[in-house]
């Protein structure tokens, strides 16, 4: 007589998946949270343990996604909330991630760690704006600075030193493409932020449109002739 193992029931999984965290296994984690939610899909706890499981190997877009299914679940809860500010947090989402905690601490103001958070988001969204004001700026100075070496060099080393007027332009140059580079570079770096929180592809989704993409038929070319094989085909009715 065939015996069959008994489903594990969700507290079972749950309490598998924080061992596992506690135990820095997160994949495992993740699998016993995901069967759990298979199992009891509007446990909102579950997804919280899960975002946090994400968190720790940097998978942040499923991570702020299961944060989100959390709030979703129960917008009283105030640990949805910080889950999505730690993820915003980790990923450099500073402003995003003030306003996740501030939510959260709104819901539990007397939570020391909410607290502690949400200052240390404030204090990284004041360095980030600062830097984003004055990064531009000091790739202006590094090219003035280039400029002013470029015009010593030329007075020192040259026997008919440039027109000073000339080398004021080029000075000026450098500084506003100094100044162009360094703020090309603050925009790289919001959108590798930005990126950091996109859905990964669906690389199933791409092989199923490319098996679905019609082959090309086989075109029929019609064969060329001359003037004179032409005429003769019309005579014998083959064209």
């Amino acid at each position: 007589m065939e015996t069959s193992e008994e489903e594990p029931s969700v507290e079972t999984l749950k309490e598998l998946g924080n061992k596992a965290v506690k135990e820095n296994k997160f994949q495992e984690a993740i699998l016993h949270y995901t069967h759990a939610i298979k199992l009891e899909g509007e446990n909102y706890t579950l997804y919280s343990n899960r975002s946090l499981a994400f968190l720790k190997i940097k998978q942040y877009y499923f991570a702020i996604d299961d944060a989100r299914e959390t709030i979703n679940l129960n917008p009283a809860w105030p640990k949805g909330y910080f889950r999505k500010g730690e993820v915003e947090f980790a990923t450099g989402h500073y402003n995003d991630a003030y306003e996740s905690y501030k939510a959260a601490l709104k819901l539990k103001p007397d939570d020391i760690i909410i607290l502690e958070a949400l200052n240390r988001a404030a204090k990284e969204l004041i360095r980030q704006t600062e830097n984003e004001r004055k990064v531009p700026w000091v790739g202006a100075g590094v090219g003035i600075v280039i400029g002013v070496t470029i015009f010593i060099a030329d007075c020192l080393l040259t026997m008919k030193p440039t027109h000073p007027i000339l080398m004021a332009v080029v000075t000026i140059m450098i500084s506003l493409i100094g100044y162009g580079i360094a703020k090309s570079y603050r925009g790289y770096v919001k959108n590798q932020r930005a990126g950091l929180l996109e859905p990964p592809p669906d690389l199933n989704k791409e092989e199923e449109e490319e098996k679905s993409i019609p082959e090309e038929k086989e075109v029929k070319r019609t064969p060329r002739y001359s003037r004179s094989q032409a005429r003769l085909r019309y005579k014998k009715g083959k064209l």
